[in-house]
């Protein structure tokens, strides 16, 4: 059995970028092999848990940029680019997660970002409307992007071809 994780990363005291957690909290954990969790700005949590040999990992996050407030986006994350390794055990950055799960002997799984443009990330609680309108779509963008990993990744431990011995 293929084995996705699905992890909402984001601080819900920064307004908008407490997306990520919104969104997995409004998906249903009852899938075979998925395993949907709220990771808020526990990076080094995420980076122990990737440990466990996932054939993929699905971000979901704020992204910032120049985009329409509320636009989801998906698209294969850059695994390859490291930041410092996590020190601080409550900031959630990929890079560091990344770095810190290699630090740790392991390797990032195929990675894929659900991610909603921000309108602010300004301290308060709850998403802007624009992102809060963006929920739902980012829900269903997580659920067909399962769907799409899960038909096209060999389950972890599986012999790649011209890789039997």
């Amino acid at each position: 059995m293929v084995r996705i994780l699905v992890a909402g990363i984001g601080n819900i005291f920064l307004g908008d970028d407490g997306f990520g957690p919104e969104v997995v909290r409004r998906i249903p954990a009852d899938t075979p092999g998925t395993r949907v969790m709220d990771y808020g700005i526990r990076g080094m949590h995420l980076a122990y848990d990737l440990l466990d040999g996932w054939d993929a990992l699905v971000l979901v996050d704020a992204v910032p940029g120049a985009g329409e407030p509320g636009a989801v986006r998906v698209f294969e994350a850059d695994t390859a680019t490291r930041g410092p390794a996590g020190i601080d055990a409550h900031a959630m950055d990929p890079a560091a997660v990344f770095a810190s799960l290699e630090a740790l002997g392991g390797q990032a799984p195929p990675t894929v970002v659900v991610g909603c443009q921000v309108a602010a990330v300004e301290e308060g609680l709850g998403l802007s409307p624009a992102v809060a309108a963006a929920v739902g779509p980012a829900v269903d963008a997580v659920r067909r992007t399962v769907r799409r990993l899960r038909a096209q990744a060999p389950p972890a431990g599986a012999a790649v071809a011209g890789d039997e011995g």
